[in-house]
This record gives C-alpha cells, sequence and structure tokens, in this order.
C-alpha cells in the first residue's frame, strides 16, 4: 500500500506540473486549451486519491511526520480556494468594466463580447496556473517529508 502511495504521490506532482507550466505558457501567450483543464483536473482527482491513501495508511499504522501530513493535505486547501477565486473571476472582471451582469455583456458588440470573454478565462487561467504551481511545491515538500 506504501508503493502505491508513493506511485500516485509521483503521478500527482507529474500532472500539476504539466498543468502549471502548460498553463503558465498559455497564459503568457493569452490563449486558453481544452488540455490545460483536462490535466488540472485529473491532477485534482489523483491528489484526491492520494489524499484518501495517505489516510488509510495513517489510519492501518503507518505514522509519518506531521509535516508529510501537512504539506499532503494543503494541497486539497489550495485546489478548494482556487476553485472558489476561479467562480468569482467572471463577476470580478465584469465589475472592473462596469457591467452589472452577464445580461450587460450580451448587450455589446460581438467584439467588445469578444474581449470580455477572453478576459475571464485568462484571469481563470491564471488563477488555476498559479494554484497548480503552489500544489506542485506542496506535494515536493510533502514527498521530502516522507
Amino acid at each position: 500500500m506504501k508503493e502505491v502511495h508513493i506511485v500516485i504521490g509521483a503521478l500527482a506532482i507529474g500532472l500539476s506540473s504539466i498543468a502549471a507550466v502548460y498553463g503558465a505558457w498559455l497564459w503568457w501567450r493569452a490563449r486558453s486549451s481544452a488540455w490545460f483543464w483536462r490535466a488540472l483536473r485529473a491532477a485534482q482527482v489523483v491528489i484526491v486519491v492520494q489524499v484518501a491513501l495517505g489516510g488509510v495508511l495513517e489510519l492501518t499504522g503507518h505514522k509519518v511526520p506531521g509535516l508529510h501530513i501537512v504539506y499532503g493535505l494543503l494541497p486539497l486547501a489550495v485546489s478548494f480556494l482556487a476553485e472558489q477565486l476561479r467562480v468569482s473571476c467572471a463577476q470580478m472582471v465584469l465589475d472592473a468594466r462596469g457591467h452589472e451582469s452577464a445580461a450587460a455583456v450580451g448587450e455589446l458588440p460581438h467584439d467588445e463580447q469578444q474581449s470580455v470573454v477572453l478576459a475571464i478565462l485568462q484571469r481563470e487561467l491564471g488563477v488555476m496556473t498559479l494554484a497548480a504551481i503552489v500544489i506542485v511545491v506542496l506535494l515536493a515538500r510533502a514527498a521530502g517529508t516522507a
């Protein structure tokens, strides 16, 4: 079981690293890609599995340093907080541009609508990319404290 935890941990670091690097590249180039979101969601799923395995190991008597547990759980918290911030990105962009709602954006000319949508996507990508970077660091620290 411990070996599975190690392999899943390496997979979590790998997928999170892919999401972080690819997301940073996309953000820099002001582009979007479904592959970024797939890599990010896969990393999140693997992290949940990793934490569950870690919990099972802890409950079955495999004791690890407290820092390992902290660094292992923090990626879940970072992911949750990043998702909350991502959800609010659209409203932040609308507020910054003086629009009351998405319906108000629908009344804009097509080019301006596209500009608002791209700004929202760019902000969401930035938030989740930064979260992926933080998660990679936390997972690497968790691996280093095992």
